[in-house]
């Protein structure tokens, strides 16, 4: 499931790639897991704003490891309701 310009993402782990896009002139990104048994997250997808540097800002990177959990929980049954496909 690794998209061929696919790169892990620094500081979160195995199973968590990024794949950077550049269209007229613009950068943009998208994360998504891969860590789970036969199941992808999207986690972030999004245009960089910033025009220097390459460095992902803190509010991005915050909010894919919120979304990063939140897909861990879901993938386990977290929610209480055994539905979560960890529970096969």
């Amino acid at each position: 499931m690794k998209h061929h310009d696919a790169k892990p993402m620094k500081g979160l782990g195995s199973g968590v790639l990024e794949i950077v896009s550049r269209h007229d002139g613009d950068t943009y990104r998208a994360v998504y897991a891969v860590r789970f048994r036969d199941t992808l997250y999207v986690l972030h997808a999004f245009q960089k704003k910033a025009r220097k540097g390459i460095a992902t800002s803190r509010q991005d990177l915050d909010l894919i490891k919120r979304r990063l959990k939140a897909a861990q929980n879901h993938f386990d049954g977290a929610d209480g309701k055994g539905e979560g496909h960890g529970h096969r």
